[in-house]
């Protein structure tokens, strides 16, 4: 029996130290370097209403990530009726998001009908008209895959906008999705709220475009915009007054490549200015088109468009190989990281609007820390005068066991990186009541087995063994609930789900575990003839 207590006792104390060690850094800075290069210095992660920082409702715009697709649907589609000669006078996409196809005659659109079953099993024919013998057809998505484009579209701008949080150095963020097109974003420790507004928020789409130098900008600025280009502005920089200033620039409609084939995206200094630019690289397929491109257009103008504006429109001046680029325009060195941040996240699927934000100052983060703390102290202070008056010397050993239980709930909160909020805090005083809880169902029950002349060795053995059953139960119970709540809730839900759960597992192992060590230790080696209960 010695040897089992010592066994169990070792158990508890490696246990209990490797909580300890998790949460030393939490509560102190000064750690000596032995400490630092071998042993744990995560700190207890803080949520968003107790270190304070930004909170962010978007809106996601899917109608324009349908708009895209149906776009490229457009292109792709015209491409397939000319490599499979159907013919047709004219194709595009309409303002309310449809497909317009004009056929000469209704032979054509017979073999459009018996092309389009084969290749385009997405589409189906909203509307069809004939005018002046030509047939028109008018397409649209079917209703499963508009569902399914709109989830898609919410899944890749939840991914994108994590990438970019987690690499922008937020580790406690917390991005999760709100009804069907709107996602909640929590930024703990943000101070510099504009440049994460407009980290998370930027589209980031990258084009590669040639610039129209075969038709007059002036006459384009006038109205008479050719077919196949488009009016864009171009960033620019006067060195001598270092003012920034927006130029039109006329370029063609096509994309030629875009940044979806981007291996990498790093910030480097020029060597000419000694200011930051974004240098890219292609992946294999992206370095290969890239050499196309700039081999089929050498002496002419290939702009680089970021969300529309056009940041750089070198000179193509020989083909260039290996896959790199760059993008300059005179960015400040948080810009250009920013930027490569984006590029290297993707491109958000559609645009982001911002519905609601909100600032949470640290002060009245530090105010809930204090006011949680101070209930947390009175209520352990509380409970602990009552089991001393109460079961006199075993109500210590209940202390001893709560003190044990904190240490190992907050280790643990440490060791995987948990974030600790306001809720949460909230369930940490609850866990005081339920670990205390189960020790008093044991000494009352030990207290029952002595009033019917047990011997103390028998009583507390006939006591744990009783009352495990019904701590267990009510403490699995307990435990499903949370794990429930963590599983399906958010938000201040989950914080307090977390604490819950962690602290159930920890008081099973203090309060039932450990207290029979203190228990069996008085009984087989001190040899006690009473138990002070």
């Amino acid at each position: 029996m010695l040897k089992s207590i010592r066994i169990r006792a070792a158990t508890a104390c490696i246990v209990l130290l490797a909580g300890l060690f998790y949460l030393t850094p939490s509560l102190t800075s000064s750690l000596p370097d032995v400490w630092q290069k071998y042993l744990p210095t995560d700190k207890i992660h803080l949520g968003l209403d107790l270190q304070g920082g930004m909170h962010l409702v978007l809106e996601v715009d899917t109608d324009k990530a349908a708009e895209s697709i149906m776009e490229r649907t457009s292109n792709d589609l015209k491409e397939t009726l000319m490599d499979n000669k159907v013919r047709f006078r004219h194709i595009e996409r309409t303002k309310d998001n449809t497909i317009s196809l004009e056929f000469p005659d209704s032979a054509s659109k017979t073999g459009f009908e018996n092309l389009m079953k084969d290749h385009y099993p997405d589409l189906e024919t909203a509307t069809t008209e004939t005018r002046d013998g030509r047939e028109i057809v008018f397409l649209k998505f079917k209703d499963k895959r508009k569902k399914e484009i709109k989830k898609l579209t919410i899944e890749q701008s939840l991914e994108t906008i994590r990438n970019r949080v987690d690499q922008f150095g937020i580790s406690e963020a917390e991005i999760i999705p709100q009804g069907e097109d709107r996602i909640v974003v929590q930024l703990p420790g943000v101070k510099d709220t504009a440049r994460a507004k407009n980290l998370i928020g930027k589209t980031a789409l990258l084009e590669f475009k040639l610039v129209d130098e075969e038709h007059s900008l002036d006459d384009a600025l006038r109205g008479n915009i050719p077919d196949g280009s488009v009016i864009a502005y171009e960033n620019r920089m006067d060195r001598q007054t270092g003012r920034k200033a927006s130029a039109p620039i006329l370029l063609k409609n096509k994309t030629l490549l875009t940044g979806g084939y981007l291996e990498s995206a790093q910030v480097k200094i020029s060597d000419r200015f000694g200011e930051p630019y974004v240098g890219i690289k292609f992946n294999t397929q992206g370095a290969k088109d890239f050499d196309r491109i700039t081999g089929e257009n050498v002496k002419k103008r290939l702009a680089i468009v970021l969300d529309g504006v056009v940041h750089s429109a070198p000179v193509i001046q020989e083909r260039i190989s290996g896959g790199e680029a760059q993008i300059t325009g005179s960015f400040s060195m948080d810009e250009a990281k920013d930027l490569s941040i984006v590029l290297r996240a993707g491109a958000l699927p559609a645009p982001v609007n911002i519905l609601e934000e909100r600032t949470v100052g640290p002060s009245l983060g530090q105010d809930s820390i204090d006011k949680g703390v101070l209930a947390a102290v009175l209520g352990s202070i509380l409970v602990a005068i009552f089991m001393l008056v109460y079961y006199r010397l075993s109500g210590l050993v209940a202390n001893v066991a709560l003190i044990l239980n904190m240490i190992l709930l907050l280790g643990i909160l440490a060791a995987f990186k948990a974030t600790l909020t306001l809720p949460g805090i909230a369930g940490i005083v609850l866990i005081i009541g339920m670990s205390v809880d189960a020790n008093v169902l044991i000494f009352e029950r030990i207290r029952e087995e002595i009033r019917g002349g047990k011997t103390p060795r028998a009583a507390v053995e006939t006591g744990y063994s009783k009352a495990f059953m019904t701590i267990f139960d009510t403490n699995v119970n307990a435990l499903i609930a949370s794990l429930f709540l963590f599983g399906f809730g958010t938000g201040p839900v989950k914080g307090f789900a977390l604490t819950l759960s962690i602290g159930i597992v920890a008081s099973l192992f203090t309060a039932v575990f450990v207290t029979r060590i203190f228990f069996d230790y008085f009984i087989w080696n001190r040899k006690i003839k009473t138990i002070s209960v």
